[in-house]
């Protein structure tokens, strides 16, 4: 199937636009290093370890598998509910927000079609809003 006549969250097309594994290592990479750099992120950069190894990890692994292509999360990890994985932590508007501004910052640098970036940030939108719900904020 050729990425230019896909479907967006129909197959693998989004997992094909995003670059496949490569790409996703890349687009988690610089997500991780902005959480790292923006001020605005430092409240949830702090919910993370110190050494982002296996968080870096384990978001490549996810999003392959929730872009369509393998399931290398559930392979690895087992089976994830996203916002039942985060209920322990404190997950208000500002740091739901944090993580949409470090993940529009890293799609935005990503050699993506620009339909694509608009697509994934709106269904990046969906987890986050949902985490937030089940928070204990």
């Amino acid at each position: 199937m050729s990425t230019e006549s896909c479907e967006y969250g129909v197959g693998d097309c989004s997992y094909k636009m995003a670059g496949e594994l490569a790409g996703i290592t890349v687009l988690v990479d610089a997500f991780y290093d902005y959480m790292d750099e923006l001020k605005d992120a430092k409240h949830i950069r702090g919910m993370h370890s110190q050494d982002l190894s296996l968080s870096r990890k384990k978001l490549v692994y996810f999003l392959s598998g929730w872009m369509g292509g393998p399931k290398l999360y559930a392979e690895h990890f087992g089976s994830i509910n996203i916002p039942q994985a985060h209920k322990h932590l404190t997950v208000g508007a500002a740091e739901s927000d944090a993580w949409l501004l470090c993940m529009q910052k890293a799609v935005d640098d990503q050699p993506y079609a620009a339909s694509f970036k608009v697509y994934l940030m709106q269904q990046l939108r969906i987890p986050a809003e949902r985490i937030r719900m089940v928070s204990r904020s």
